[in-house]
Formats: structure tokens, sequence, C-alpha cells
């Protein structure tokens, strides 16, 4: 109970000292209405009942919209808040939108973009701390498109007492990202864009089980905007699926509050498909895309009914799903106090050789599973002495010789402490038993978090709770660490922002970057997090903190390939290695996508070529970035290529 009530007071602590007083400050706009009492002025008096609204009679000014709120002084500047107008209409809320600061009122920085929901909630914008006077909104569209408005009750600035400038040999963190979605669920499209989901609910998932839709949004990093769509047509609320990307790239989402359903999304044609249900209801199970293009499932007693929640596999060449009687999920089930409702969840699988499955976690007992047939299951030893890691993370970050980090997790679902321990397990012929090594642990313990493997084979471990609590950011750390396979061990890099826990997720984008999101999903509650940020690491800086120059792909020679082709590559200047990394997709802390495949070239001038691996148990079919690295590391931006199904 004490734990308990530590919890709530760190929680609430985290809020409150956040909030700056708007003494004497003084705010400007580039339109207001007059003779109706909707001035600037009324976003600073603490009045949630007026609110500024700019001029629509006689004429009604084009958007985008401005307010700028001069604070008299510098402050450590850490996020904004937007309270949209409150009598009932909502003509004017803000939809999509930039956040700035500046010193001295001439130079601006954006902080933050995208678009908030169309409702009258309260918008909290955090960001990465910087030293501002001057913070500026601008509003770009209407959320509701009713008229080029923009009103608002209130605003306020969050600071802190504080400030570091972040140093560039740590990585950046780079703009907040607002979604009108908390976004449980991600997936990173072959279009180098974002897919992200809720549930029923843009913020709340509760009740979602039967109502047949889900609040999706998708970010576009070549424009900055973020767009919003409710799927019905799948009859599918996909809170706390299955996730897979398949052979062509499609996310592929199997349960969750709609148990048995499966839903497929086209990023070519922009379109959901429902696809056929699977045989046994779930919600929390995982799958994996196979080296023959077929879709593992095992586990899932969140949703459909508790126990005995097989392997069953899906078959894209005709289109149904059947079960595996020799997949049984009772090898890899965890002890969780609750029992098979939290013994079965979030398995770490991974597609490997001739079909095969290998189970890496997070019970300690590590598992194969073969497909053909009716399946088969074999042990392949413990993870260590490494106990039961729920919400922990696996991550393939060399494919070619089998190495696989594990990290951090719990013994239990809940309200336990989190470890900090780190594991290398290696893998070969489907059926043996893996090699696990113990290397040196984490500075911090984490379970929620989420890993992500970058361009050069280091591994970025993202957010998580020292005593993982749903819906709770009390025990969060907001220290990320970055493990390098060269020395085992871990460095911490810059902080984010916001705590990244429960329902969040981390992916690698095409230009070597990764984005961390989404969190909460509860409600009323306070720790929902509709945002995202994008870390920047210090392979793209020089020492001085200037951008490092990038090696550019000019040339390829094929996109689509089978496994054992060889590419050619044409490069603007010289560089000295390669790596596909399949495209990732994240929810609850797994990612059963990503992997690296590091590759050395021939030369020949600047033009390389390199070559695919020939088992298609290590290049697993489906989308995959393309990186070339330079003798610093510095990576190019990806081109993708099409690893096509043997």
């Amino acid at each position: 109970m004490w734990h308990f009530l530590a919890l709530i007071v760190l929680a609430w602590l985290r809020l409150v000292v956040s909030q700056t007083d708007r003494t004497g400050w003084t705010v400007t706009v580039d339109s207001f209405q007059t003779g109706t009492g909707n001035e600037a002025t009324k976003v600073l008096d603490g009045n949630t009942g007026t609110f500024w609204h700019t001029q629509y009679t006689p004429t009604t000014p084009a958007l985008p919209h401005t307010i700028t709120i001069d604070m008299k002084k510098s402050y450590n500047v850490n996020g904004l808040t937007y309270l949209p107008r409150q009598d009932g209409n909502s003509n004017g809320n803000i939809g999509q939108h930039t956040v700035q600061l500046s010193p001295d009122g001439t130079t601006w920085t954006t902080v933050a973009m995208g678009t908030y929901l169309d409702d009258s909630s309260l918008k909290t914008t955090p960001f990465t701390t910087a030293q501002a006077r001057y913070v500026r909104l601008v509003a770009q569209t209407e959320a509701g498109g009713r008229g080029a408005w923009t009103s608002a009750a209130e605003l306020n600035v969050l600071s802190t007492a504080t400030y570091t400038k972040p140093a560039t040999n740590l990585g950046i963190w780079g703009a907040t990202l607002d979604f009108p979605i908390v976004p449980a669920a991600a997936a990173m499209l072959n279009n180098g864009k974002v897919l992200m989901w809720s549930s029923y609910k843009p913020t709340d998932f509760n009740g979602g089980g039967g109502s047949g839709t889900t609040d999706t949004a998708i970010y576009d990093p070549a424009t900055g905007t973020v767009s919003q769509r409710i799927v019905t047509n799948t009859m599918h609320d996909m809170f706390c699926p299955g996730l897979s990307l398949d052979a062509s790239g499609r996310p592929f989402v199997t349960g969750g509050n709609d148990a048995a359903k499966l839903s497929i999304y086209d990023p070519n044609a922009a379109s959901w498909t429902a696809g056929p249900n699977m045989k046994i209801s779930r919600g929390y199970q995982s799958s994996a895309t196979l080296s023959d293009g077929r879709i593992f499932t095992i586990g899932g007693s969140w949703s459909g009914g508790e126990g005995n929640k097989n392997g069953e596999i899906y078959s894209p060449a005709t289109n149904s799903w059947s079960l595996l009687a020799g997949c049984p999920v009772a090898p890899m089930l965890t002890a969780d106090v609750r029992g098979a409702y939290r013994a079965d969840n979030h398995g770490w699988l991974f597609g490997w050789k001739s079909g095969s499955v290998f189970q890496a976690g997070p019970s300690k007992a590590m598992n194969w599973y073969t497909t053909a047939g009716t399946g088969a299951q074999k042990p392949a030893g413990l993870r260590g002495t490494d106990p039961d890691a729920m919400n922990g993370n696996a991550i393939m970050y060399d494919a070619v010789n089998g190495k696989i980090l594990t990290v951090g997790g719990a013994p239990n679902y809940q309200d336990n402490p989190a470890t900090a321990n780190a594991r290398i397990v290696t893998i070969g012929a489907p059926g043996t038993t893996a090699g696990v090594a113990a290397i040196g642990s984490m500075a911090n313990a984490r379970a929620f978090h989420n890993s992500v493997v970058m361009p050069d084979g280091k591994v970025l471990v993202v957010g998580g709770e020292s005593y993982p609590v749903p819906f709770s950011d009390a025990t969060s750390t907001l220290i990320p660490e970055l493990f390098n396979p060269a020395t085992s061990s871990f460095t911490s890099v810059n902080p984010i922002a916001v705590p990244r826990v429960y329902h969040s997720w981390a992916l690698l984008m095409p230009d070597a970057t990764v984005i961390s999101g989404g969190g909460g999903l509860c409600g009323a509650c306070n720790t929902n997090h509709p945002n995202a940020q994008i870390y920047s690491p210090a392979y793209l800086f020089n020492a001085d903190g200037s951008k490092a120059s990038r090696p550019t792909i000019n040339s390829v020679s094929a996109t689509s390939v089978a496994p054992g082709a060889k590419i050619t590559v044409g490069m603007n200047r010289a560089v000295s290695s390669f790596s596909l990394v399949r495209y990732g997709s994240g929810t609850h802390s797994v990612n059963t996508d990503q992997r690296r495949i590091p590759l050395i070239p021939t030369a020949s001038g600047l033009s390389y070529t390199i070559t695919v691996p020939s088992d298609a148990g290590i290049a697993l079919p489906g989308s995959w970035m393309m990186f070339a690295l330079d003798a610093q590391g510095v990576p190019s931006i990806a081109k993708t290529i099409s690893i096509k199904t043997s």
C-alpha cells in the first residue's frame, strides 16, 4: 500500500512543479473579434468561461492564425497547455499547429507540431526544455474544418527550474509531434509514413470490445502533417492486438478488443481490409512473419477467454488460419501471480530458418516452434539466470550471427520491481539449445520500455519504469540507454521529454532516426500521451554539434530481390559498410518485425556490391531499409528493399 501511495504522490509532484506564474504576461494575436469580449487577453485571465476568437465579421481572415505570449523574462520552457473554448461550441478548435519559442521575439525555433483532437479537453504539448521569453502557437487548420477561425479559452506555459543544454554527442530529441489520438500501437510503413492507432475512442480503450471501430492516425514526415481516420469497415477494435508486417510490408493486426478479428492495412492503397477470423480469439498475443511468408501467432489470454491459447498459423496462399496442435503455449508461460490471464502475454518471437519460430521470452524458459504439418515444440534452454521478464524487450541486432539482445522486464506483469538485466542470446539451427551470455546491466531497471536496433548495430532502449504499474508514470525513467555490441555495454543518452511506458512504442525511421511515442489510453487519467518525439542519434552530428555530412545512395540495381541476390549500389562518396534493417511495428513493448543484417560490400570505385543472405530465415520476406555507412559510422538515408518469399 505504501508503494502505491508513493506512486500517486510522485505523479502529483510531476504535474504541479511545472506550472508557471502568468503575472505580468502580455499576448498579441494576428486577429480578434471586436465588440464581443473575445480579445486575446482572455487566454491569460484564468477564467475558463471566456475565450479569444479570431475575427469572423465583417470578414474572416484566412488561416494560419498566431497567438504570441511575452513572458517578460526568460524561462526554462518545457511545455504548453491549450484549453479550447468551454461554451459548448467547437468553432475555432485548433487542429494542425506548431509551437515555437524565441529569446527575443525575432528568432524562432519550432519545438512542437502536429494535430490536436477536435474536442474541448485540455491539450498538453510537452517538449524538450529550452530557454525562451516568447512562446507562439500557430494554428494552421480549424480542427473540424468548420471555418477559418481560431479560438482558445486558456494558454499556459510549462517550465522547470533547471536547464542543461543537451550534448550532441548523446543524440538530440527533436520537436514533439502532437496526435489526435493516444497511439498504443504503430507501424513504420514502407512509404515512409507512420501508421498509429488507439481503440474505439481516441483517448480510451475501456468498453471497446465488440465496438468494431478503431481510431487511427498517420504521420507523414515528408510534410510534417498528421491525418486522422476512424476505421469501421473491418469491424475490428484493434486495441491490444498481435502485430506483424507481412511479406508485402503490410501491417497485419490480429485480435485485441475484438478478439477473433484480422485487419490488414495496404500502404499503397491507404486502405484497410478484413481478413478471416483466427481459430482462437486472442488479445496480448504476439505474432511473427516466417521465412515462407506465413504468419504464426501464440498466446493472448487478455481477451477471448483465458488459457490454452496454442499456436496457429495464417497462410497468404489460402487466406486461412490453421491450428497447430503441436505448438502448445504451456512451455512459454511465465509464473505470473495473475495466472493464465497474464502468463501468455507478449511473447518474444523471431521467425527463423525453415519456417521455425524462436521464442526468447518473456518466460525464463526459451522454446523452438516448428510449423510444418501440425507443428512441434522443443525446449531451447533457460535464459541463463534471468527470471521471467514480462514487458521486457528482445532485439535481433545481428541476424547473420543469430544475436539477440534481451533487456529488462519483471517477473509479474505489474506491481513488482523490474530488472536492469541484459543478456545476449545466440541461436543457430532450429531445435538446438540457445547460447546465453550475461552482460553488464543497464543503468536503469525497466519494464514497459521499447528498444530499437539502429543501422550501426547499436540498440536504443527508451522509456520504461522501475516498478511497472499500468497507466502510471510515477517510476518512469526519462533517460534512454544505448547498447554497443562491440563492448556489450550501455551508455546513457539525452533524456526524453515525455514518459514512455505502458502502451508506448518506438520505431526506426528511414532517415536513421528513432520515433518514440504513445503511452496511456486511459480516458480521463493524467497519463495519456497523445504525442511522439524523434531521436537523432549521435552518428548524425559532428564533434562540434553541427550536422554530419551523410553519404547518399545514388542508385540501386534492384529494389525487389530474393534471398541470395546481389545488389549493386552507387554512392556519392566512399562508404565502408551496409546494413539491412527490417521495417518495424510496435505495441506493448513488442516488435517482432525489426532485425538487422550487417553487410560488408565489395567495392569498385563508388560502386558497391552487397549480397543478401541466402537463408530466408535470416532475410525474412518483407520490406527492409538499406543503409550505407561511412568510415565514421554516419548512415545514409535508407532505400527500401523488398525481399521476396523464396
